[in-house]
């Protein structure tokens, strides 16, 4: 009686990760019988006799056939490995659901997605597209409309006595506001809060009441705690931050709903600038001259690139010198570039990006040896000054520079012969810039200008423009 008692107060998340188990291990097995049965099948083709003219002709064919088949057996044995281990890492959107919808049914948490994903099952979970084991990122529908659902997945110590327990930390994840806490406490936390990772913005206020009213589910002009601790909790995810602060943008993707700390935005064609990308596990084995390649062949239109180009060096526009300051693009990656169908660029990871006001914050005081040391995100870089062993607060490379060398080989294979020279001066120039924008900011004009103009001149009035 008592062991039934207990399985029946077991967790939801509890359940959800023992059938994930149970899914993994079915999954060993079949790949284990399935290997057993490939080594038999292979073993009867190589070694079936041969007619004996055909071996006294070519008697090293039976070898070479043998070590061919066992070395094809064995990559792709590896890779199927690789990919599930790989898969079971990255994907883990049901632990995600089975939390957040746990939160929700307590009355923890609340969003205007809540209901959709938890009781009428309108919103699903679909393609993993994650890349990060703690950034959950699946495409999904909702209400049959295709969308993309992010999700956040913390560092889990001992929940409950569990090393490996599903469970996240309730009182980390939602432990803010807390119930007492008043309205006008609550916009004090997050304009502190906008502060912090803005600056001192004359605009900040208007801010906290658009996050409020986003905040503000039912539409009563009133927040409940539920209400508060998800939009507190989202506010720390730095891609919903901006994402809120940029949403007027039009290269940044939009925001259409959310529960606790999960978020809902619109969907993207292509959520990179190329297609292929090598898992890391197989870049010793693929060349990267041959994905290259592959890229090349299968990208858009050279007019179609131009479009994106021309649409990626708008949003350089709109991160600099905003109403909210100026941000930063600390990871210059196409995976982070995405465009829709119509080939305009959105932003498809908002992650890289930081507010400059965040960046100078990090960078204070930090203790140095190299300018490797002062580094934030990837490649937001300041100087080192060694005589003092401590960080500058200027990073030296600008985003125009950043984004003109991830764009040079995106754009020029393929680019009209009468343009190409322009176009390879004028990308060189722009990879060479250095220093403060807001100190060269006629200059950086003037580049960004100069490049969007030669190729919006190529493509207007076409049927790409």
């Amino acid at each position: 009686m008592s062991g039934s008692k207990r399985r029946r107060e077991r967790h939801p998340e509890e359940e959800e990760e023992e059938s994930g188990g149970r899914r993994r291990a079915r999954f060993h097995a079949y790949i284990f019988i399935m290997s057993r049965t490939l080594r038999r099948m292979v073993h009867l083709v190589l070694f079936c006799p041969l007619s004996k003219g055909l071996q006294s002709r070519l008697p090293a064919i039976k070898v070479k056939y043998l070590l061919l088949a066992w070395l094809g057996v064995l990559v792709a044995s590896w890779v199927l490995y690789m990919q599930y281990a790989s898969y079971a890492e990255l994907c883990r959107g049901h632990v995600c659901h089975a939390a957040i919808c746990n939160h929700y049914k307590r009355g923890v948490i609340a969003g205007s997605s809540c209901k959709a994903l938890c009781e009428q099952k309108t919103l699903t979970l679909q393609r993993c597209m994650s890349t990060s084991s703690k950034h959950q990122v699946y495409a999904g529908l909702w209400k049959e409309l295709p969308v993309v659902i992010k999700c956040g997945i913390e560092d889990r110590g001992k929940v409950d006595g569990a090393p490996d327990s599903p469970l996240r930390r309730e009182m980390s994840l939602f432990d803010k506001p807390t119930r007492g806490t008043s309205m006008d406490e609550f916009k004090e936390m997050m304009l502190d809060f906008l502060k912090a990772n803005f600056g001192e913005q004359p605009s900040l206020s208007a801010l906290v009441d658009r996050i409020i009213t986003l905040a503000d589910v039912n539409q009563d002009t009133k927040l409940s705690l539920a209400e508060a601790k998800s939009i507190w909790a989202l506010l720390h995810i730095n891609e919903f931050l901006l994402m809120v602060a940029l949403q007027e943008k039009e290269h940044t993707p939009k925001l259409l709903g959310f529960c606790g700390d999960l978020y809902v935005t619109e969907p993207l064609g292509h959520t990179a600038l190329y297609r292929l990308e090598t898992p890391p596990y197989m870049q010793p084995l693929v060349p990267g001259a041959l994905v290259a390649s592959l890229n090349r062949w299968l990208a858009p239109a050279w007019p179609r690139r131009a479009r994106i180009t021309i649409g990626l060096l708008e949003f350089v526009e709109e991160v600099f010198h905003g109403p909210y300051g100026s941000f930063l693009i600390c990871d210059a990656s196409p995976r982070h570039v995405g465009y829709n169908a119509k080939y305009d660029c959105k932003m498809a990871d908002l992650r890289a990006v930081a507010s400059e006001a965040a960046v100078r914050a990090y960078l204070k005081g930090r203790r140095c040896e190299t300018n490797a040391d002062c580094t934030y995100g990837s490649d937001c870089t300041a100087t080192c000054d060694r005589l003092v062993k401590q960080c500058n607060t200027d990073v030296a490379r600008p985003n125009l520079a950043k984004v003109c060398a991830l764009l040079q080989d995106f754009l020029l294979f393929g680019a009209p012969a009468d343009l190409r020279g322009d176009l390879e001066r004028q990308l060189r120039t722009c990879v060479t810039l250095s220093g403060l924008a807001s100190q060269m900011e006629v200059h950086h004009s003037l580049v960004l200008n100069n490049l969007k103009t030669l190729l919006w001149k190529k493509i207007s009035n076409t049927q790409y423009s």
